[in-house]
């Protein structure tokens, strides 16, 4: 068995039960803390739980997307390693918990997150902001455009899906930078879902429209985010465009010691999530996608996807845990 096959073969062990429980855990430690206000007690509970069952797994794990550089995140900072060191080498980008203040406030479509590939399959962003379009599967390739107007991306996306603009949802980040697109997407008839939060969910909402109600993604949210979403769509389809806002010496010079030498990039999903991808995310919080945690008295539940770019699979797991003391 080659490497490549003998990565397929690791990539395959680890594809439900075990990416699985990873996401499992962590989503069940922040539900705990659901409605409670507190932000940062939330997110650390998720991250501590998250590197637990991470180091369990057999792999040899880095991560490229985690929590910040590690002069600002304890544990599950980029460049950490995480596994046994027994198994296949791997990128993992992650987010224990995708949506504190959806979480915290226990708003909708809070989510654990991870995504898993073949080492130097997954863009190592520093973690700035990135400029975003995606749109789901079935359209023509390049149909949008980073670069092109609200109103042209608009217009071609109606007219590929046999509707009028009026007929198109963009979903975009509640934030005030983003007040002159609001204005743009509005001017031209479409409809806006806005969010507070939980960009990762926005753009995985692109790929199920009717279900979602969600056709485009639009505007800017962290990089690191933009490449769980752009693991996502591998795995789904669809389209993600992504640029680097590095408008600061200090961030192009973070960006180059990442190694991305060219600061005005524009990042397609292929980019970004290279190789045979896995994915994965639990719901913490009711959502469009998933079902948040569900405590009763004697059991713990919990609604899970992942996602494989090789197979296009999508598996749906609710899972009833009645081991109370594993949580």
């Amino acid at each position: 068995m080659n490497i490549a096959q003998n990565i397929a073969a690791g990539l395959d062990r680890i594809l439900t039960m075990e990416v699985v429980r990873v996401t499992e855990r962590a989503a069940v430690a922040a539900a705990r803390l659901r409605g409670r206000g507190d932000e940062k007690a939330a997110d650390q509970v998720a991250v501590d739980a998250m590197r637990q069952e991470l180091n369990r797994l057999a792999i040899k794990g880095t991560v490229v997307i985690g929590e910040g550089e590690r002069d600002e995140a304890p544990m599950l900072y980029i460049g950490e390693e995480v596994g046994t060191g027994k198994g296949p080498a791997v990128d993992i980008a992650l987010d224990p918990l995708e949506g504190t203040t959806i979480c915290a406030k226990n708003l909708p479509n809070a989510l654990a997150v991870i995504a898993i590939a073949e080492k130097g399959s997954l863009l190592f962003a520093p973690d700035v902001y990135m400029d975003k379009i995606a749109i789901g599967p079935g359209y023509p390739e390049g149909l949008i455009d980073i670069d092109a107007s609200p109103a042209e991306n608009l217009a071609n996306l109606a007219k590929a899906k046999g509707v009028g603009v009026s007929d198109i949802t963009a979903c975009i980040l509640d934030r005030p930078r983003h007040a002159k697109l609001i204005d743009a997407v509005r001017a031209t008839g479409a409809a806006i879902r806005l969010i507070g939060d939980g960009d990762v969910a926005g753009v995985i909402h692109t790929t199920d429209p009717d279900e979602t109600g969600i056709d485009i993604y639009l505007g800017t949210g962290g990089a690191p985010e933009g490449v769980l979403a752009a693991a996502a769509l591998r795995c789904i389809g669809g389209q993600m465009q992504g640029r680097l806002i590095l408008d600061t010496p200090e961030k192009v010079a973070r960006a180059e010691k990442m190694g991305i030498s060219d600061p005005k990039r524009v990042y397609r999903a292929q980019d970004m999530a290279r190789g045979d991808v896995l994915f994965a995310a639990t719901g913490v919080t009711d959502g469009n996608l998933l079902d948040g945690v569900k405590f009763g008295r004697t059991f713990i539940t919990t609604h899970t996807i992942v996602l494989r770019s090789s197979s296009r699979t999508v598996r749906e797991i609710k899972a009833r845990h009645q081991d109370l003391d594993k949580f």
